[in-house]
């Protein structure tokens, strides 16, 4: 919820990324969703944000959320996780909701296997953060509300 002007950005994050931190560490690495959201909540804390996070396994609930967001958020962050190369599902969501979207990935996917190199959601949104592990969801957060100030959607700092 959007709290004295403050920009509200919603995270949502795809499937298995529930089990960061445990799953290859060596391809997505040691730190658990919980920690890559402390550290964004400290970075949107510090440029006057407000973050709202969302995780599910589920398509059907994914999309769900992002037209949840239409109205109500800002900006968002996505990281589809497996469903980046198949869902228009995913991408028709995006679209009805509306607001500006970085997408976001913790390994880069076009240096992956061939099937990886291909997002559904690339032409619609504002930009794509790939290869720098959890920190790219402080680096999306970042890139996300410059372009809202640039477009005038946040109040400049």
């Amino acid at each position: 919820m959007k709290k004295a002007g403050r920009p509200l950005i919603l995270f949502v994050d795809g499937p298995n990324l529930n089990v960061l931190g445990t799953r290859e560490p060596e391809v997505y690495g040691k730190m658990t969703l919980a920690d890559i959201r402390r550290e964004v909540t400290l970075a949107a804390r510090r440029e006057g944000a407000v973050t709202d996070f969302f995780q599910s396994n589920h398509e059907g609930e994914i999309v769900e959320k992002l037209q949840e967001a239409r109205g109500r958020a800002d900006g968002l962050v996505i990281n589809p996780a497996g469903y980046t190369h198949t869902s228009v599902a995913i991408r028709d969501a995006l679209l009805y909701a509306g607001i500006p979207a970085v997408e976001v990935h913790l390994s880069n996917p076009s240096s992956r296997e061939p099937f990886r190199r291909t997002s559904t959601i690339e032409d619609v949104v504002v930009g794509r953060i790939a290869g720098f592990g959890g920190f790219g969801y402080v680096l999306a957060l970042s890139a996300l509300l410059n372009h809202l100030r640039e477009a005038g959607g946040v109040a400049g700092r």
